[in-house]
């Protein structure tokens, strides 16, 4: 039976491991977003995957305004769902937005966290003095305009953007993920990620960290992996052979490629 705060994520365990992998999503997607790499991960590892409050078809009743205005609330849902499923050691497998909510849980309480891999992550989105993040906040104030003038165009125009390459089922299945988002809580989300600055908190990050990051992604460039790699300690970077901010969807070898080398054939130590 399915644990209270995991059952209203949607929660869903697969796989034939004995050891555990948390897939966790980016914004904009669900976690159908990993079918491309999961039945890899099943034939290795008990999977354990959930939607993000807000996303996916349960993201209305699941999304708390109060509690998630920062990321940590999205890292408390983590949490509970650790703690709900007695998960006491495990491989976190990010996107985006949710390398730094796996940053913020595992800073809370580090030894669930044997390792984590974070695809296309970024600790601040905004440029500052000395940081390249990407985007000024006229750049995020005029996406976020345009988001709530009319969703479903905005997200039309998103979707190849971010997408980044010339992938039509990757496109079709991010707007279809996109808008099952209603639209004042992605609007409300994307405020709270693109606004958010967690450099202090992945600075302070002791799991061994595994950075993937494509050479070319309109959301995250790769200065910002390298920012990650060279203030978390220990953190690898790899850079793999792909363009966009969706690598899972649109070169799912290339990523495996990277899990098999991190995960199976080099595991971390205790």
């Amino acid at each position: 039976m399915l644990s209270q705060r995991f059952q209203a994520l949607n929660g869903r365990i697969t796989g034939q491991g004995s050891r555990t992998v948390i897939l966790s999503h980016g914004f904009g997607t669900d976690q159908t977003a990993w079918d491309g790499i999961r039945p890899w991960l099943d034939a290795r590892f008990r999977v354990v995957s959930f939607d993000l409050a807000g996303c996916g078809p349960l993201g209305a009743s699941s999304y708390d305004p109060r509690k998630h205005d920062s990321l940590f609330g999205f890292a408390d849902d983590l949490l509970d769902i650790l703690d709900e499923l007695g998960i006491e050691d495990c491989a976190y497998v990010s996107h985006s937005v949710s390398g730094m909510i796996g940053a913020a849980a595992a800073v809370a309480r580090p030894e669930p966290f044997r390792q984590l891999v974070m695809i296309g992550a970024s600790p601040r989105y905004l440029n500052a003095p000395g940081y390249a993040g990407g985007f000024e906040q006229s750049d995020l104030n005029g996406l976020h305009d345009g988001m709530a003038a009319n969703f479903q165009a905005w997200g039309a125009g998103f979707a190849p953007a971010v997408v980044g390459v010339s992938n039509h089922p990757a496109v079709h299945e991010f707007c279809r993920t996109l808008f099952l988002m209603r639209p004042d809580i992605a609007l409300a989300i994307s405020r709270t990620i693109f606004q958010s600055d967690m450099r202090e908190v992945a600075a302070r990050l002791e799991s061994p960290t595994f950075l993937i990051q494509t050479r070319q992604d309109m959301a995250v460039p790769v200065q910002v992996a390298e920012w990650l790699r060279d203030h978390i300690d220990g953190a690898v970077l790899d850079v793999i052979d792909a363009v966009g901010h969706l690598p899972h969807m649109t070169a799912p070898d290339e990523v495996i490629r990277v899990l098999e080398h991190r995960l199976v054939n080099a595991p971390a130590q205790a």
